[in-house]
């Protein structure tokens, strides 16, 4: 097997550059498309030449995954170009596989893997939820059959590649409403079901990714074998909640790559020549959101990087860095995103030309990030661990294994039955904490001006965890109420900047302890300095004075990459 780096290399060559206008597979064919409601012509060709779909498929079953942090670099070509690309050709088709790796029988795995590495696709209709909208608000039920299989019944729109798909994996309810195990999890070949049954609903319209089908099932008492159903009955909120805990931690990388394009267009923008010499990367304020930019691109990275290889290292503390993860990425993409939009100015709005990127970026980035319950889910399956952290974990835990933080490193296989819905400690916080007490050792840090700024930042945030030990310290494990109330919810907002503060330290450390394989960028001490200090300046903590010089080495190294065409997250890998 190839090496990542290759495949994603190799990926990104067959595609081409994103910024020339001849490229048929370029941002302008693809914003183009966007406009049309369509692939460009060739685009899926590329990704079938590469076998994209052997990416979700475990090496076990003939695929290619083994580690998930590789596949979420994997995506970040396809995602940097087009998420309507990324996500309907491929990484849907993970998400529905998900429930099957996680609790399928050998039957169910060998069938999906089948299907995806033969070219086909696999599509998911969740169940509703409470706070869902009409996008996922409709249902599909089963009901025992005479001849001991199931009716299927109902309709469910908001499903991708409703119409493409052979494989579906079906969240239909099969017991009493609010129960909570009214749901079960339901493996259909579509090729196998009387066509007469099952009828594919219009397409639904999307103000983002506007080439992805989102469509519809109805089901009209459909027939389907007793074996088609995943696990046991009545396991399909457990089901989703445990496949959350794997999706999760891929968002980072996603709402990253969209991300990077932004900033690739805006920086171009920025350092554009003007008549006279002269260039908006005169105006301190334009620096400033070109730094942050890179600044939270970073932030994000490292929150993927913990979350994915957490899925390896740490299954039994794991759940909440993937909602930290998932969380904090699209609102931190979000936010800068608007930052930048101020650079461009009215260019924000282009449609076409070189800008347009932008704007569909923009556009794409609310559905990519949605998932099943969107933030509120995430940020709500975060607050029942804290109490329980800050009376057992908070400042008691042993730091989390320097393998977390590391780029390259080899993870042990890949056993999605391992990890916990509820974590039983909190090693990343742990290592915020040692991180304090390393930077008294006269050996660290080892490269870099900024030690005394990042030593005041580290204790800062060190008294940011323990002001919400002291606060979640005071809410019982079952207080609903409290837990519930927006005061909690505002405290665990800030639990997660403080988790980001902790990974990127974390890899910081890890690039300080890396010798002559160390990147340069990555083992000064000027990023890290950056971040801390634009995290504190979220959570309004006491600060020292702004670190200016760390803020122009970002700045500086945002230009180097946008010149030496490399990508903004931790690998500055190189770009067509």
């Amino acid at each position: 097997m190839t090496s990542v780096t290759d495949r994603i290399d190799a990926l990104e060559r067959s595609f081409g550059p994103l910024d020339d206008p001849a490229n048929p597979l370029g941002g302008a064919a693809f914003v183009a498309a966007d406009t049309a409601g369509a692939m460009p012509p060739g685009a899926e060709a590329v990704l079938d030449a590469h076998g994209l779909n052997a990416e979700f498929v475990p090496a076990a079953l003939g695929g290619r995954l083994r580690r998930m942090d590789e596949l979420g670099r994997v995506l970040r070509p396809v995602f940097r170009r087009d998420a309507s690309l990324g996500f309907g050709y491929g990484l849907n088709c993970f998400f529905a596989a998900a429930p099957v790796w996680t609790a399928g029988d050998e039957a169910q795995r060998r069938f999906i893997a089948s299907l995806l590495l033969g070219g086909d696709r696999v599509a998911v209709a969740r169940h509703g939820v409470a706070h869902g909208n009409d996008f996922v608000r409709d249902e599909l039920t089963a009901r025992a059959a005479p001849d001991g299989g199931l009716l299927i019944d109902g309709s469910k729109t908001g499903i991708a590649n409703a119409s493409r798909a052979r494989g579906l994996v079906v969240f239909a309810r099969t017991g009493e409403p609010g129960h909570p195990r009214a749901h079960s999890v339901l493996l259909l070949d579509r090729a196998a079901l009387p066509p007469d049954r099952v009828s594919d609903l219009g397409r639904r319209a999307t103000s983002g990714m506007r080439s992805a089908e989102f469509g519809g099932l109805r089901l009209d008492d459909c027939p389907a074998p007793a074996t088609a159903l995943v696990g046991s009955e009545g396991d399909g909120y457990e089901l989703s909640l445990r496949s959350s805990l794997v999706i999760r931690g891929l968002i980072p990388s996603i709402v990253l790559a969209g991300g990077d394009t932004a900033l690739r267009t805006v920086a171009a923008f920025a350092a554009r020549p003007r008549p006279g010499g002269r260039s908006s990367l005169d105006v301190q304020h334009v620096r400033d959101v070109l730094t942050g930019a890179l600044l939270d691109l970073l932030i994000i990275d490292c929150l993927a990087l913990v979350a994915t290889r957490a899925l390896h290292l740490l299954p039994r503390q794991m759940s909440v860095y993937s909602a930290a993860a998932a969380y904090l990425a699209p609102k931190l993409t979000a936010e800068t995103m608007d930052e930048m939009s101020a650079v461009l100015g009215e260019a924000t709005f282009a449609e076409e030309g070189a800008y347009g990127m932008f704007q569909k970026q923009l556009r794409d980035l609310p559905v990519t990030s949605l998932g099943h319950s969107g933030s509120a889910g995430r940020q709500v399956s975060i607050l029942p661990q804290l109490p329980f952290f800050a009376q057992h974990a908070w400042f008691a835990d042993p730091e989390a294994p320097a393998g977390l933080f590391r780029l390259h490193d080899a993870l042990p296989p890949l056993d999605l039955s391992q990890p916990a819905l509820l974590g039983d400690g909190d090693p990343l916080a742990a290592t915020l904490v040692a991180s304090t007490d390393l930077f008294e050792d006269t050996h660290l840090p080892r490269r870099g001006r900024d030690a005394g700024a990042l030593r005041f930042l580290i204790r800062a945030f060190t008294i940011e965890l323990d002001d919400l030990r002291k606060a979640f310290g005071e809410i019982g494990f079952g207080d609903r109420r409290l837990l519930a109330s927006p005061h909690s919810l505002g405290l665990a907002d800030r639990y997660t900047l403080v988790l980001a503060a902790a990974a990127c330290l974390g890899v910081w450390r890890e690039q300080q302890n890396a010798g002559a394989a160390a990147d340069p960028f990555l083992a000064d001490t000027a990023w890290p300095s950056a971040v801390l200090y634009r995290l504190g300046r979220r959570l309004g903590l006491a600060l020292p004075d702004r670190p200016a010089a760390a803020e122009q080495r970002a700045l500086a190294e945002v230009l180097a990459r946008l010149r030496g065409r490399r990508s903004y997250d931790l690998y500055a890998s190189p770009l067509a």
